[in-house]
C-alpha cells in the first residue's frame, strides 16, 4: 500500500489546480485522487467518491510516492506508431482532390478519394477518416 502525506504547499497547489480547471480531465482526476488519499481515504473510498477503478487509484498513489506530485499528475509525451502519412501521400491526396471525379459523379467522396488512394498504391489502406482528417490537417496548415 502506497501512502501519500502531502505537504501543505502540494495540498494548495492541487486545490488551486482544481479551482482553475484549465487542464485535461486525466489531470483533474488524478489531483483529486490524490487530495483524497492525503484525507487517509483507502482506494475503494477513492474510487466510489470520483467513478474511477480501484486500480487507478492505486496506481496515481504509487506513481506520488515514487516521483512526487508532477509525475502523479502528468504522464510522459507518448511516442505513438510513426505516421504511414507522408508530404508524398498528402501531395498525391491533394491533386487528386483537385481533379475532376469519377464518371457519374458530380464530386469526390472522403470514401472514393480513400479507394482511389489504394488503387493508386500511395497506400496499401486508408480510411476515409483518415482522409479527412488529412484534408483537414492540410486545410489548417494553408492558413
Amino acid at each position: 500500500m502506497y501512502f501519500v502525506r502531502l505537504k501543505e504547499e502540494e495540498r494548495e497547489e492541487l486545490s488551486k489546480y482544481l479551482r482553475r480547471g484549465k487542464s485535461s480531465a486525466r489531470s483533474l482526476t488524478r489531483a483529486r485522487i490524490l487530495l483524497l488519499a492525503d484525507e487517509w481515504r483507502d482506494d475503494e473510498e477513492i474510487a466510489g467518491a470520483i467513478k474511477v477503478s480501484k486500480s487507478t487509484a492505486t496506481r496515481i498513489r504509487k506513481r506520488y510516492c515514487e516521483g512526487g506530485l508532477e509525475f502523479a499528475l502528468h504522464e510522459k509525451a507518448r511516442s505513438g506508431a510513426p505516421s504511414k502519412i507522408d508530404g508524398r501521400i498528402e501531395a498525391q491526396l491533394t491533386l487528386l482532390a483537385c481533379t475532376e471525379p469519377p464518371d457519374g459523379r458530380s464530386k469526390w467522396t472522403l470514401r472514393l478519394l480513400a479507394d482511389r488512394l489504394v488503387e493508386l498504391e500511395a497506400v496499401d489502406s486508408i480510411s476515409h477518416m483518415s482522409v479527412q482528417r488529412l484534408l483537414k490537417k492540410m486545410k489548417s496548415n494553408r492558413g
